[in-house]
C-alpha cells in the first residue's frame, strides 16, 4: 500500500444507499444523496453540522450549479434546486415513460454538459443508457443495452472519457470530442476480478490523472493508472457495499466516500454496522477539477 492511506468516520448517516458524493465548493461543504431513501444531506466543512432534504424522487447524482445551487439527477430526470427556497424546476425529462427505469451516476463534461446514466430497479440486463444532455437542455442517448451505469470522468487533456458500467467488470476507454460531445469507443481500460475486489462502482480522478473507484464488495476504494490499467493502491473501509468517492475539503486533498447498506441480512449489518455511513480519508493527492453546470446555460436562458 503505497501511503497507506486510513478511513475514518466522516458522519454516521446509516443511509440505504448513500451516493452522489460532491464538494460544493461555493459553500465549502459535502453533499451526497440517499437514492432509496429520498433525500439529499449536506455536511458543513466548518461547523460539522448537517442538514437534510427531503425529496418525492430517489435522487442519484448532484452537480454544482456555477450559481451555488444544485443541478440533481433524478428518476424521471434532470431538476434545478434552490438550496434557499427548496424550490425545484424540472430542467429536463428522462425514461418517464420506463417507470422500473431510474437514474443513476453521472457527471458534468469539461464543455459543462450533463451526462447521466439509467437503470432497471430491479437491475435486469442492458435495460438503462448513457446520455448526455446538451446546453439546450435535450438528451441524447449516448450508450445503449447499459445494466448499471456508474462512474464516469473525463482525462486531464478532456480527450478521453471513462464509463463503468458495473456487470461488466470492466473500466472502458472513449475518445471525447470536447467541441461536440461525440464519444467513440476506443479499449477496455481497467478490468477488474469480482472475487478478489468486487465490482467497480463510482470513481473519480486525481491531479495526477489516476482513477479513484470505489468497489461494491470490494471493502474498499481503489487506485488506477488509466494508461497502463495497473491497480496501484487501495483504501480500505470497514464496509463492504462501498459505492462512490468524490475529493473535497481544505486544500481539494480529502476523499469522501459513500457506502450502502442495500439488501443487506441483519447478521451482515451486525458485522459491519458501519455499512451506510460516509467516510473520508486525507490524501496525499489532490482531486482533479470538478466542472461545474451553468455558465452557458444562464447566458442562454438571459438571450432567450
Amino acid at each position: 500500500n503505497q501511503y497507506n492511506l486510513q478511513a475514518s468516520l466522516l458522519y454516521k448517516s446509516e443511509n440505504i444507499l448513500a451516493e452522489g458524493p460532491l464538494w460544493h465548493t461555493k459553500r465549502k461543504s459535502f453533499f451526497w444523496v440517499d437514492i432509496d431513501g429520498k433525500s439529499f444531506q449536506e455536511y458543513n466543512w466548518q461547523t460539522k453540522q448537517v442538514q437534510q432534504w427531503k425529496l418525492d424522487y430517489r435522487p442519484s447524482l448532484l452537480i454544482e450549479h456555477a450559481d451555488g445551487n444544485l443541478i440533481i439527477g433524478m428518476q424521471g430526470g434532470i431538476a434545478y434546486f434552490d438550496l434557499n427556497s427548496n424550490a425545484m424546476q424540472w430542467l429536463c425529462k428522462l425514461e418517464e415513460d420506463i417507470p422500473n427505469n431510474r437514474t443513476n451516476d453521472g457527471g458534468c463534461d469539461p464543455k459543462g454538459r450533463i451526462w447521466i446514466g439509467t437503470m432497471d430497479r430491479q437491475f435486469a440486463k442492458g435495460k438503462g443508457s448513457l446520455y448526455c444532455i446538451h446546453h439546450d437542455m435535450k438528451p441524447e442517448r449516448k450508450i445503449e443495452n447499459v445494466s448499471i451505469s456508474n462512474g464516469l470522468v473525463w482525462s486531464l487533456d478532456e480527450t478521453r472519457m471513462y464509463f463503468i458500467d458495473t456487470p461488466t467488470q470492466q473500466v472502458k476507454g472513449y475518445l471525447f470530442n470536447k467541441e461536440t460531445g461525440d464519444i467513440q469507443f476506443e479499449k477496455i481500460i481497467i478490468a477488474i476480478d469480482k472475487d478478489k475486489s468486487g465490482s467497480p462502482d463510482g470513481m473519480c480522478m486525481d491531479a495526477e490523472g489516476m482513477l479513484w473507484i470505489a468497489q461494491w464488495n470490494g471493502f474498499g476504494v481503489y487506485r488506477y493508472n488509466p494508461v497502463t490499467g495497473e491497480c496501484l493502491d487501495k483504501i480500505e473501509l470497514p464496509v463492504p457495499q462501498v459505492s462512490s468517492c468524490a475529493f473535497g475539503g481544505g486544500d481539494n486533498d480529502y476523499l469522501f466516500i459513500t457506502t450502502a447498506r442495500e439488501n443487506m441480512e441483519e447478521e451482515a449489518i451486525k458485522k459491519y454496522p458501519l455499512s451506510g455511513n460516509v467516510f473520508i480519508v486525507k490524501m496525499n493527492v489532490r482531486g482533479a477539477v470538478i466542472h461545474k453546470f451553468g455558465e452557458e446555460f444562464r447566458a442562454k436562458s438571459q438571450r432567450r
